[in-house]
């Protein structure tokens, strides 16, 4: 009997349509809710996305797994409600959970200890995992209709202690990458290893959930400057990392990103479609390869419509332009692409970004005055040191390329002021990556704008900072940082941004968390909630921080 490795997780959401991703353990057919789908193979791994598209709007499904006949979802012993299926419902109020940065690790002790300098495995409590026992406590009405993870689904260079031990059965841990992952094999593991908890599980197969990738989804600063880049190409273990961390993205993330539409329009799962039978590992390799080499031969970015609610999500990591006289977050066709696609029109728009926009003014000014020194501002003798600085306090974010940063600033600007087609009420800019939590209210001086415009970010569900950490990222929203780190990059030349953000309360939050926007007609509602342990109970998540986002 073929049996179920790793899902069901539903992905894509619509009116009338939804998709719901498996793995297997062998060739087989997959049938849910009577729509089927033969699985295809990529190196030995059996893998099927379900499509469904004659499906009632505003209509909820249970739904069973079928395998060759056999059912293996819901499992026999499941103490779980039914995973569900709930066609979108555009007159209804929509929540989106979001955050980003979940470490795969056990969850109970010392990993769920509180996170100090000297605990190196404290980890929390996950947040994903608190949102699910809250969610089993709820009615249905309440549970988020899409889960927004930006950024380090899975940690390539922290891997959990089993996948650890797993590796050093497989090979010699002493040779370089040790114990991080080295090809597509080593990644699926860790897939399996991050989303197969029975809690996570049930989740995923209920929230439709959306995917973006950052650096340790590949490697700690993944195309962080051109030296970076050069410098790991030269290492003889690289290629067989890089080709296996997009090799297995395409397979675990970025499909379930597509609507049943696009899907037909991917040539890659094209290629799939007409040929089941074959292992398509070779193909998909010789694609993660090209991937890596010419980053402009793929777009990772996509968007999702939820009614009057347009969600953008860009990719800030695969497609950046690195030569070593130019630096840009995106390559020209990319641009293009998101200018097509915030072009107004709608009643709210939401970009994610695994990274923010904006920042601490402190780290903006950092990395500005960074990029700047790198770029030969200071001479010759400064760039090399600027180089090692970025990439020892990881400068890379938007701010860092310059460019990149006027550019979205102007763009977002130009749809706040309705030259791009209706103005939406408000414009939010969803990131994670600096795990630290905040809502940053920005503001264009000069500029008369119909849209109010935010910056949130959570980060991380699991993955918390240590006490050090923590001081470093509070001093880099104080004022007095932000004035040194401005004067500073004045120095270097540069200009200062025409924009300005601040914190909509008095400091961040650090602890492991997950956001909800809440979005009815007009009104938009952000909610931050931590994570708690509760002794001898299910963790639980509480309110930390709660603001409209509306004019109203």
């Amino acid at each position: 009997m073929t049996k179920l490795v790793l899902g069901p997780m539903l992905r894509f959401v619509g009116e009338t349509d939804a998709t719901v991703w498996v793995e297997v353990d062998a060739a087989c057919e997959v049938e849910i809710l009577n729509h089927r789908a033969p699985t295809f193979e990529v190196e030995g791994h059996h893998y099927a996305l379900v499509c469904m598209t004659d499906l009632s709007p505003a209509t909820r499904y249970e739904y069973s797994v079928h395998l060759d006949g056999d059912k293996v979802w819901p499992e026999l012993d499941s103490s779980f409600p039914p995973s569900v299926i709930r066609t979108f419902d555009p007159h209804a109020t929509l929540q989106i959970a979001f955050g980003s940065c979940r470490v795969a690790m056990p969850h109970e002790p010392p990993f769920t200890l509180t996170h100090q300098e000297d605990a190196t495995h404290g980890v929390e409590i996950d947040a994903l995992r608190a949102l699910t026992f809250r969610m089993r406590a709820q009615p249905e009405e309440q549970w988020p209709h899409a889960l927004l993870m930006l950024g380090d689904q899975i940690y390539a260079d922290e891997v959990s202690p089993a996948v650890r031990e797993w590796i050093s059965a497989r090979r010699d841990t002493s040779q370089p990458p040790g114990e991080e992952l080295a090809d597509f094999e080593e990644f699926t593991r860790l897939y399996r290893d991050s989303w197969s908890q029975v809690d996570i599980r049930w989740l995923l197969s209920t929230i439709p959930s959306v995917m973006i990738f950052d650096d340790h989804d590949v490697n700690d600063d993944w195309n962080i400057s051109h030296d970076w880049v050069q410098g790991m190409r030269a290492k003889p273990w690289w290629q067989q990392r890089i080709t296996g961390a997009f090799m297995s993205y395409w397979v675990y993330q970025h499909l379930g990103n597509l609507s049943p539409d696009e899907l037909h329009e991917d040539t890659l799962f094209e290629k799939i479609d007409s040929n089941r039978r074959e292992d398509f590992g070779k193909r998909l390799r010789e694609f993660a390869m090209q991937a890596d080499k010419s980053p402009s031969s793929y777009r990772w970015s996509f968007h999702r419509d939820f009614g009057d609610v347009r969600l953008v999500v860009v990719d800030s990591r695969a497609g950046r332009i690195l030569a070593s006289d130019r630096r840009d977050m995106l390559d020209e066709s990319e641009w293009r692409w998101l200018e097509s696609h915030v072009d107004g029109g709608f009643q709210h728009l939401l970009i994610g970004t695994s990274l923010p926009v904006f920042m601490g003014h402190g780290f903006h000014y950092l990395e500005a005055w960074n990029e700047a020194v790198c770029n030969g501002a200071w001479g010759s003798w400064f760039t090399n040191i600027g180089e090692r600085i970025r990439r020892k306090l990881d400068l890379e974010h938007w701010c860092a390329f310059g460019t990149s940063f006027r550019r979205m600033v102007a763009l977002i600007r130009s749809v706040a002021a309705g030259e791009r087609g209706r103005a939406p009420e408000t414009i939010t800019v969803l990131s994670g990556d600096v795990h630290h939590v905040y809502l940053a209210e920005v503001e264009f001086p000069g500029a008369t704008l119909t849209s109010v415009v935010y910056q949130a970010v959570c980060s991380p569900f699991r993955n918390p900072l240590g006490a050090r950490d923590r001081r470093i990222m509070r001093a880099g929203w104080s004022a007095m940082v932000g004035r040194l780190a401005r004067n500073l990059a004045r120095m270097a030349g540069v200009r200062q941004a025409e924009v300005s953000w601040h914190l909509c309360h008095p400091e961040p939050w650090f602890d492991n968390q997950v956001a909800t926007l809440e979005l009815s007609g007009r009104q938009v509602l952000l909610r931050f909630e931590k994570c708690l342990p509760v002794e001898d109970a299910s963790p639980q998540l509480k309110q930390v921080f709660e603001h409209r986002l509306d004019k109203d």
